[in-house]
């Protein structure tokens, strides 16, 4: 499967977009957060808003690998820098995935509390990780932020999900599995619209 750089988002700045969206949704949920955070918050939504950040090829296709497996890669690091990827990895993955994708998790056998408490603890261990190196400090800071305030920020990001229509209505990971699994011409279809060229090889390989 070829992935597109198709963005989700389109005719609009789409940085400017997530820092307004943001902005505007931290000031409606009254919640305090420093500038680091915000801007940190801002280019996670900016970064998964091309999909194939989101998906990985695995030993089972182009697909998202599931929560237990990215903790995985985080505890059998073989250095400190590989940690420190896996880490930020399961955080923001939980953190998008609970925040904008919330609808896609009525369909899964662990529900939005395994994502927030995955998530959250990914990010508690990425602050006490680069608090250990001095130039690290200052994003130390934001991770602990984001650990101490992860639900909260699910909450912001889901208004921001509200009004990008990154919700349930365009809901990558239902879509991408009904495709996989049926092979359906009009999940295809969709699928394609938002960036991502699908073939019926690749269908193929994702089943074994």
């Amino acid at each position: 499967m070829s992935v597109s750089a198709d963005k989700l988002i389109t005719g609009v700045n789409v940085k400017e977009f997530f820092k307004d969206s943001v902005v505007d949704a931290l000031k409606n949920q009254h919640v305090d957060a420093c500038e680091s955070t915000v801007f940190y918050v801002v280019n996670l939504l900016c970064h998964f808003a091309r999909v194939d950040r989101l998906f990985e090829w695995t030993s089972e296709g182009f697909t998202l690998q599931p929560l237990a497996l990215l903790y995985r890669d985080a505890v059998e690091a073989t250095s400190s820098a590989h940690k420190i990827r896996a880490l930020r990895r399961l955080g923001d993955v939980s953190l998008f995935i609970s925040g904008i994708l919330t609808g896609s998790l009525e369909r899964k056998p662990v529900d939005i509390n395994y994502y927030i408490a995955m998530g959250g603890n990914a990010y508690r261990s990425l602050s006490d990780n680069v608090l250990e190196d001095d130039h690290g400090r200052g994003w130390g800071e934001v991770f602990h932020e984001l650990a101490e305030k992860f639900s909260v920020f699910v909450e912001v990001l889901n208004e921001v999900g509200d009004r990008s229509e990154l919700d349930s209505d365009q809901d990558i990971l239902r879509l991408y599995d009904e495709w996989t699994r049926n092979n359906s011409p009009r999940a295809a279809m969709k699928l394609r619209r938002l960036g991502i060229n699908v073939s019926a090889d690749a269908t193929s390989q994702s089943r074994h």
